[in-house]
């Protein structure tokens, strides 16, 4: 502790520290643990992973997600998990976990296009309108979809095993922050009568051209990003399909605050696999292109 303080006071003293990036990081590290911030204490993976202004800024900007009345599922890790039986939880009030104990939990990716100066990062899109901005992604898996349950003449139609829905926030040069999340084939954020082309996009011949005509007409933010209110961010996820939308009324019937949601980095996965269902995260091209309008 007194080593942290002595470091401290030298930063403070000097405004920098010789010796490159180690001691650079040295100094991170420990004005983190000597100012107790939350990354520290609650996530160590994401500051193995990430510097502690990104941790933190992944901790600030983790929705509260509201999930619709009579919803069971909730969002799990996917080596712990990959059956409703052990993601389903009770129907109603605080969701930190499912009825077996199974976390609620997101995984991180992040892209940084803020230093127009710097190497582009790796395997990452910052050209044009990226550049400047800064992509916290939040990846949500649950172990099935079902667009249509509860419609007996339907059957199992719009039903498949593994699905991957993402919150995604967007902070721009002057601090403004954008949210969207995925639903269907696009993004939506606030409700509008103009979300449902997203949602049809590349189902749906026109849609698209719709899409576009809309953010156009100024019926909707382009691919659909919308401002976070009230600097909290708030993630209403649908039964059934998951299909979510950034911000709109808080329902607040069965929610995970996002204190009690647990992050973990895709960068720390060691080999994610591809066994699933649907695309993972870390093989879709948003994934390295934030601003893509698909969910692909």
């Amino acid at each position: 502790m007194l080593a942290a303080f002595l470091m401290l006071a030298l930063i403070g003293a000097t405004g920098e520290l010789s010796g490159g990036g180690l001691a650079r990081e040295v100094a991170e590290r420990l004005v983190c643990a000597v100012r107790l911030q939350i990354p520290c204490r609650h996530d160590p993976r994401l500051l193995a992973a990430y510097d502690p202004e990104l941790a933190g800024l992944l901790r600030e900007h983790a929705p509260l997600i509201s999930y619709e009345q009579g919803m069971r599922s909730l969002p799990v890790d996917f080596r712990e998990c990959r059956s409703p039986d052990c993601a389903d939880g009770a129907t109603d009030g605080l969701a930190r976990a499912s009825l077996l104990g199974r976390p609620v939990t997101a995984f991180t990716h992040v892209v940084d296009c803020r230093r127009p100066d710097d190497p582009v990062p790796a395997q990452a899109d910052c050209s044009g309108p990226n550049r400047g901005n800064l992509y916290l992604q939040y990846w949500l898996y649950y172990p099935d979809s079902a667009s249509l349950r509860g419609v007996p003449v339907l059957g199992k139609r719009g039903f498949h095993l593994d699905d991957w829905e993402s919150f995604q926030v967007r902070v721009g040069p002057g601090g403004k922050v954008m949210s969207r999340a995925s639903s269907h084939n696009g993004y939506n954020g606030l409700p509008s009568v103009a979300d449902w082309a997203s949602d049809a996009s590349g189902r749906v011949p026109g849609a698209n051209s719709l899409r576009l005509l809309s953010e156009r007409l100024g019926l909707r933010e382009r691919n659909g990003w919308t401002p976070v209110l009230r600097s909290r961010s708030l993630l209403l996820v649908a039964g059934g399909s998951h299909a979510g939308r950034a911000g709109g009324a808080d329902r607040r019937i069965r929610w995970t605050p996002p204190a009690a949601l647990r992050l973990f980095p895709i960068e720390a996965l060691s080999g994610g696999g591809s066994d699933f269902a649907v695309t993972p995260p870390w093989l879709k091209r948003v994934y390295r292109a934030p601003e893509h309008f698909g969910t692909d």
